[in-house]
């Protein structure tokens, strides 16, 4: 979905060369993205690996690459380094690559040619490594925008590539690769148990590492995205339904790219909820536009279907308290309040809302020992009355007015 305000001829593209809402409000570095005359180049990559999600199932994969070779270009594509880095410095690492595309038919990844398979081994190194890019035409200058996946710079055609060293893999990570009888969950839940980061999962599902062998396929980014934060998270649910709950409500914040996030754990068995809303006269919400709060959530039993409100967002906040709460060992309900203002003014994808509240809850809560309390202290610290959000929230809607058994003894 793209937000209120972008234009909506160019969908989030910020050169599509019309007068839009991004050009006027965001300018990126210029000296950074000054046109490219060659056609080959060695770059450092960091890896990096996209794929692209229009016309399913026929799309393009591309590694990302910088123009140059470098000391540390993984901090270019690992969103999981990005917390604390403003909007400028992303735009600056994310407009250094270069897309090097090549079209496919994404269930190609079950019988791989010898090309794929290198892209496969690029995407499967743990570091970073020179490589040689023949490209067919220079790189086009584009920047692209999205509300799941981080910003994408420049656009070409891969031509040929040749690695100038070997690329490292991960015993965990290959043993998966030739294992052609496990599923893609299994190999997801073993590698992110034994540390393999969450965005390294993503690229490596993208790249059609995992599965049995005749189903594999290449997964568009977007897509691969939301389905390692919805598959571990879950996975770490069923096994948190097993703790002890947490004794009192406890209240963590967290504010980044001016997504101000309030977190509250609830001392009540599984569940979960995310609240989210742009401030009343930001750009996203058209001047004079009252705030609209929307809303997705489970219950102790799950959902059945896609959380289609927040979207992926909803996801990569469960995974974060799912990480929370498995290093504590302990069982909570969670209810999120998410507060978008003015001065996000370009989407940078779901990483921001993961790191957020990875974020707040390192930090010590805030306790309280009733509900009550804690709702007329966020009635303070909201910039959107809590009506609103009584008015949305089915769990607080549970909380406040569902009749518990120990209220008739």
């Amino acid at each position: 979905m793209i937000p209120k305000g972008l234009c909506l001829k160019c969908k989030g593209r910020l050169w599509c060369g019309e007068k839009c809402f991004v050009l006027e409000k965001f300018q990126t570095k210029q000296k950074v993205l000054k046109e490219i005359k060659e056609k080959e180049f060695v770059g450092s990559a960091p890896p990096g690996f996209f794929a692209s999600w229009k016309n399913y199932p026929f799309i393009t994969i591309a590694p990302l690459s910088p123009t140059i070779t470098m000391r540390d270009s993984d901090l270019l594509d690992n969103p999981e380094r990005w917390f604390g880095y403003g909007l400028e410095d992303l735009v600056h690492f994310r407009e250094s690559l270069v897309q090097a595309r090549t079209p496919v038919n994404a269930f190609e990844a079950a019988n791989p040619n010898y090309d794929l398979v290198d892209l496969q081994e690029m995407a499967m190194s743990e570091r970073q490594m020179d490589i040689e890019f023949q490209l067919q035409s220079a790189p086009k200058l584009e920047l692209n925008f999205s509300d799941s996946v981080a910003p994408l710079g420049m656009v070409a055609e891969l031509d040929d590539l040749q690695f100038q060293e070997n690329p490292k893999i991960n015993p965990k990570v290959e043993k998966f690769y030739y294992d052609s009888d496990a599923k893609s969950i299994d190999a997801l839940k073993t590698l992110y148990s034994k540390g393999i980061p969450v965005h390294s999962l993503t690229k490596l599902l993208s790249a059609g590492i995992f599965g049995i062998g005749k189903q594999r396929k290449f997964v568009p980014t977007r897509w691969s995205i939301t389905a390692v934060d919805s598959q571990i998270s879950e996975v770490m649910v069923d096994r948190i339904k097993d703790f002890e709950t947490i004794d009192y409500f406890e209240l963590y914040h967290s504010n980044y790219l001016d997504n101000d996030f309030w977190v509250l754990l609830l001392p009540t068995k599984w569940q979960f909820e995310q609240l989210e809303a742009w401030k009343p006269g930001t750009a996203w919400t058209q001047s004079e536009e009252e705030a609209t709060v929307i809303q997705d959530h489970e219950f102790y039993n799950g959902r059945t279907t896609y959380a289609n409100n927040v979207a992926g967002a909803y996801y990569a906040a469960r995974l974060a308290v799912g990480e929370h709460l498995m290093r504590r060992k302990r069982q909570a309900g969670a209810l999120i309040f998410r507060e978008i203002g003015e001065g996000y003014k370009i989407p940078v994808g779901v990483f921001q809302i993961r790191e957020n509240v990875r974020d707040a809850l390192k930090k010590k809560p805030l306790t309280f020992f009733e509900l009550p309390l804690v709702l007329k202290f966020l009635e303070k610290k909201l910039s959107i009355p809590i009506p609103k959000y009584k008015k949305e929230s089915k769990l607080l809607d549970n909380l406040l007015h569902q009749k518990r058994i120990s209220e008739f003894f």
